[in-house]
């Protein structure tokens, strides 16, 4: 009664006229009257109401995809008695009472199936088991603090409410017309199908874009103000030491600031800089050139909130490229197009011409520019929107790097966590966050590992590398500390030791990294899953925060506690889902699922496990993973419970331009079968191609679960068998062979 009543209210403050229009349920949207259903997908419904009829077709931040809706063939109406209607798609069945009153509790009824049984939801914003999602930052955050909300929800529902905001029209965003159109209500509706929702999410918001690749390898990056020669003297210290490494952040030394600005935010000088600090980088163009002649990518960090002021270099041309008056300075204004046009020209453009790849957009002044100046649209989401177009210059790919925006965030990969506390319980909370955030669509974090600011801590260090090591990209960032250096040689032998381990896993990992990443682009699936994503059917998956799937085939619980005695051992609680098999990964053992164990790990390991039955495609360890040429794959597989067939497709492209859109990429089929004691592996013909694509490539086949060696056969022909001394198993290896001919493995377990 109370929504009838409300509604009645709403209407005759808005001047609604008691004619109700004309109805259109042939096609979708289904049009009754001022109110407006689309069904985007099975699970997903838009709800609109316009007291003048005129509904918005514009996209948003958040419903950036119109493209998408269900087709009619999926969709049945059945009118009713009285203006009621039955719709029907594949998974729900919705009641709607054509009554000429927004949609509400009075009005709508939809039915789906929740742990087998049948819930009724109502377009009500009471929210009561979320399952968590991203926050913007974790800056000065030294312990857990509550998640936003996600998509997921055991209740098996939950809703957006998008009718605040702005559109966009021709590509900026522009306010609404919200006097008339006073509904617009985004409702996923999935029951246990947490997979679905995920999904939908890219149906309505875009789906997550493929990212660059070396986005994805090692980063340098610590608040220091370090000269043209140590910066390559860190490039030569991590080769020297045999750690990897693919970019290397330059913080806010990288330029000049504007001393008669004083002392602002936080106490530092202006934070906001374009001109090159020639004191300590006095060629920029030849650093960049040497840099990128070892194989590393350059990104520097990027404070906008002043703009360009007459201190920069060019600010002349800068401010007559505006029409600005003489002893007139242009202010910061994110909301204007060509404020923007001209200071991506005069602030990014030079750098990026002389060879910087990325920018670190560090954004921290919500509290100075919460919104773009006339608009609902916060400065932080619009302002990652623009970074990312413009980053897509010669036909690059996007790239960015910022705080997270909230919903539609995820179109501008990858997510910056801020300056979190160096402690154990915000480790343990990184882990929580990491894997719930995709929840969201936030799917790729890159943490401060170590920490952003606290005591040096190198036990610490070392176990949240061993989290980096699976995350969206393993970087290190400390605060301006003459005590805290995040480069992993200077930690002590002990931890130096653990850490190389780490470092050298993520690069042999990459092409497994690279292939899920390519999965999370089309499916909406999240790199770092939460448990319940793919085991939501046991009740087990929803009680183990400090574990998560990495991709399709690795299960990993980071260690967040110190450990004792001169190995530091420390344990974590580890859930193996039921109905498989899994593997630790360094030693091998073996583990039925269905059980919760206490796992204890010295400080050089920690609780990793593959599961069996399927290919893990990884590479020889590279010093520079990101970019290395795949020419030799190697293989890793474990036996499964039982009979099986499962096939993990490789991805590769050529890890930097558009050109995937277009179908520019191959992929590769690695299939284990099993039947009886008898295994096989097939590496199918890739299919597809690339520039850079190799043309042949050798195999390398870690078996640790051989038992029979002599009975080892590569296409019918008997093989020999080596050890891998560093994996502790049998290895099959296969010499160059042409990538478009099939490879068979077949062995006795």
């Amino acid at each position: 009664m109370f929504n009838r009543v409300f509604s009645i209210i709403l209407l005759l403050t808005l001047g609604f006229s008691s004619a109700v229009a004309s109805t259109d349920t042939k096609g979708n949207p289904l049009v009754f009257g001022n109110a407006r259903m689309t069904i985007i997908t099975p699970t997903l419904l838009r709800l609109e109401y316009a007291n003048d009829g005129k509904f918005i077709d514009e996209p948003t931040m958040f419903a950036y995809d119109r493209s998408n809706t269900l087709s009619m063939d999926s969709i049945t109406v059945t009118p009713l008695d009285g203006d009621w209607y039955e719709i029907n798609t594949p998974a729900l069945r919705i009641r709607y009472h054509n009554d000429g009153f927004p949609f509400s509790t009075a009005n709508l009824n939809v039915f789906y199936t929740l742990n087998g049984k049948e819930k009724k939801f109502t377009n009500r914003f009471i929210t009561k088991n979320n399952l968590g999602g991203p926050v913007e930052t974790l800056d000065r955050v030294t312990k857990e603090i509550p998640m936003d909300d996600g998509l997921l929800s055991t209740d098996g529902w939950y809703m957006i409410d998008d009718g605040r905001a702005d559109i966009l029209v021709d590509g900026w965003i522009q306010p609404r017309d919200t006097k008339n159109h006073i509904q617009d209500q985004y409702c996923f509706i999935y029951g246990n199908d947490f997979k679905a929702a995920l999904a939908s999410l890219g149906a309505i918001s875009g789906k997550v874009p493929m990212t660059r690749k070396y986005i994805h390898g090692v980063w340098y990056c610590r608040y220091w103000d370090y000269t043209s020669d140590e910066f390559l003297d860190i490039i030569r210290g991590y080769d020297d030491n045999d750690f990897p490494l693919d970019n290397i952040v330059f913080d806010m030394g990288w330029h000049t600031n504007d001393a008669k600005v004083g002392t602002g935010h936080n106490g530092h000088l202006n934070w906001n800089g374009y001109t090159w600090n020639r004191e300590l980088i006095p060629d920029p163009a030849a650093l960049l050139d040497s840099i990128h002649s070892r194989g590393i990518t350059v990104s520097l960090n990027d404070h906008p909130h002043d703009g360009i002021r007459p201190h920069e270099e060019n600010y002349a041309e800068f401010a007559k490229a505006l029409g600005a008056k003489d002893g007139e300075v242009p202010l910061f204004n994110p909301g204007d197009p060509e404020y923007m046009k001209q200071f991506f020209e005069y602030a990014h453009h030079p750098s990026e011409d002389i060879g910087v790849d990325f920018w670190w957009l560090d954004w921290q002044q919500n509290y100075l520019y919460p919104y773009v100046p006339g608009t609902n649209t916060t400065t932080l989401a619009w302002i990652n929107e623009l970074y990312y177009r413009n980053s897509m210059r010669k036909n690059k790919r996007g790239a960015g790097y910022s705080r997270w925006a909230g919903w539609g965030d995820h179109r501008h990969p990858i997510q910056f966590s801020g300056d979190a506390q160096a402690n154990w319980d915000m480790l343990a909370f990184e882990v929580k966050l990491t894997s719930g955030s995709g929840n969201g669509g936030c799917y790729y974090w890159a943490h401060d590992i170590g920490g952003f600011r606290g005591e040096p801590n190198p036990e610490l260090t070392a176990r949240w590398t061993q989290f980096g090591a699976l995350s969206a990209a393993l970087r290190v960032h400390s605060t301006k500390d003459a005590r805290l250096d995040r480069r992993p040689w200077i930690s002590g032998d002990r931890e130096t030791k653990a850490m190389r381990k780490m470092y050298h896993m993520r690069s042999e990992l990459m092409p497994y990294i690279y292939s899920s990443v390519w999965q999370t682009h089309n499916t909406m699936l999240p790199l770092n899953r939460s448990m319940y994503i793919d085991y939501g059917h046991e009740k087990e998956s929803f009680n183990c925060p400090q574990e998560f799937t990495f991709g399709d085939l690795i299960l990993a619980a980071p260690i967040s506690t110190p450990g004792e005695g001169p190995d530091k051992i420390a344990s974590q609680t580890v859930w193996f889902p039921s109905g498989e098999t899994w593997y630790d990964y360094f030693t091998h053992e073996k583990i039925d699922g269905g059980q919760t164990l206490s796992i204890s790990k010295t400080l050089d390991e920690f609780p990793m496990y593959l599961k069996g039955g399927w290919i893990l495609p990884t590479q020889p360890y590279t010093s520079r993973p990101a970019t290395a040429d795949l020419t030799t794959l190697v293989m890793r597989v474990y036996p499964a419970t039982g009979d099986v067939s499962n096939t993990y497709s490789l991805y590769e492209d050529d890890g930097l331009t558009l050109d995937y859109q277009k179908g520019v990429y191959a992929t590769t089929d690695l299939t284990y079968t099993q039947k009886g004691n008898k295994a096989t592996v097939t590496v199918a013909p890739t299919q597809g191609d690339y520039p850079g694509l190799v043309k042949k490539r050798d195999y390398r086949l870690l078996l640790p679960g051989l038992k029979d060696a002599s009975s080892v056969k590569v296409n019918g022909k008997k093989a020999r068998i080596e050890t891998d001394s560093d994996k502790n198993c049998p290895v099959v290896v296969v010499p160059a062979t042409d990538i478009r001919k099939a490879v068979t493995i077949t062995y006795d377990i």
